[in-house]
């Protein structure tokens, strides 16, 4: 994405460079306590540390969002920048078969970054995290160039095992647990300025993936699983890679949104860019035994033993471009 230079705020509204630190960190942290056994966070802001309640194994990870690279605000409310950064912590906990406990937040701003822009983002954030039963239980803050959203997951594994990704099989289906596409799709409807799409738009701004179908997995006996955040083609291809295994994908089983080829129409692409490698999406992927998908999941492929070929293969296409998905550098 583009990196797009603009003004974030205008007098007479207040910028974080007005109100100060000690002042921004009482906002964003608030006055309400969450401190409390039957939150699990013992100990939350204000401290020098937070303390959370244990629950067997700690299962951690960490995603940055770059204003301009992963979001833009021109696009996005800062409410749904908040839960998006929320969300695509969440998801890396939750497909490791954890249950998340917290998040642990870092924000650098410029100066001149509007308070109410730092208030929206506060407020995504709690409503996003809220949702996977936890809460932001502290963090950072620090002036920039430019609005970074650094946020860490934590979260326990109870008395499961983690679900990890070099652990699919031959013989396993593959199967996810949303539609995929959406994401991307609306990434390209805003860089086009084609409107008439919201629902496309907003899974791009604010995705809310079905990550609480983590747990049936588990209790199903998933085999692999993961969230597919840099698109089904190039998670498909790491499974493969650490399972030491081979994948087929049906792209006419994959479930999509039905605005999704309308979108396609309008911007005269084919659909399975955005279904084979568009990013954001958060669903889940996992790799099942056979007969064992839970209620819920869209069975999408299999996993298999194949010798020479490429690690993944698309029914009806021959020619798959495995470096499809999103890329950092």
């Amino acid at each position: 994405m583009e990196r797009v230079v603009r003004a974030v705020s205008d007098d007479p509204v207040r910028t974080v460079g007005d109100v100060g630190e000690l002042e921004l960190i009482d906002l964003i942290a608030g006055h309400r306590s969450v401190d409390g056994t039957d939150t699990g966070v013992l100990v939350g802001p204000g401290d020098d540390a937070a303390v959370l309640a244990g629950g067997g194994p700690v299962v951690v990870s960490t995603d940055a969002l770059v204003d301009g690279q992963h979001f833009r605000l021109d696009w996005s409310t800062p409410i749904q920048v908040g839960a998006k950064a929320i969300v695509a912590n969440a998801a890396d906990v939750m497909s490791m078969g954890g249950r998340v406990t917290g998040f642990v937040v870092s924000l650098t701003c410029p100066k001149d970054l509007g308070v109410d822009t730092l208030v929206g983002l506060r407020d995504g954030m709690r409503t996003a995290a809220a949702r996977y039963g936890a809460q932001v239980v502290g963090g950072d803050l620090t002036a920039g160039s430019q609005l970074v959203i650094a946020v860490t997951a934590i979260g326990a594994m109870d008395s499961r095992s983690p679900v990890r990704l070099s652990t699919a099989r031959e013989g396993d289906v593959l199967a996810v647990s949303g539609p995929l596409g959406a994401s991307g799709a609306g990434l390209d409807l805003l860089l086009a300025g084609v409107t008439g799409f919201p629902t496309l738009v907003a899974a791009h701004c604010e995705p809310s993936p079905n990550l609480f179908l983590a747990a049936g997995a588990t209790s199903a006996g998933v085999h692999a699983m993961t969230d597919v955040s840099d698109g089904l083609i190039s998670e498909l291809r790491t499974m493969a890679r650490q399972s030491g295994c081979a994948m087929t994908v049906d792209p006419t089983r994959v479930p999509v949104l039905p605005e999704l080829a309308a979108a396609a129409a309008a911007l005269h692409t084919d659909p399975l860019r955005w279904v084979l490698g568009g990013g954001e999406d958060h669903e889940l992927l996992a790799s099942f035994p056979a007969g064992a998908v839970p209620v819920g999941w869209t069975v999408i492929g299999t996993v298999e033993h194949r010798t020479g070929g490429p690690a993944v293969a698309v029914t009806g296409i021959d020619d798959v471009d495995l470096d499809a998905g999103w890329r950092t550098f």
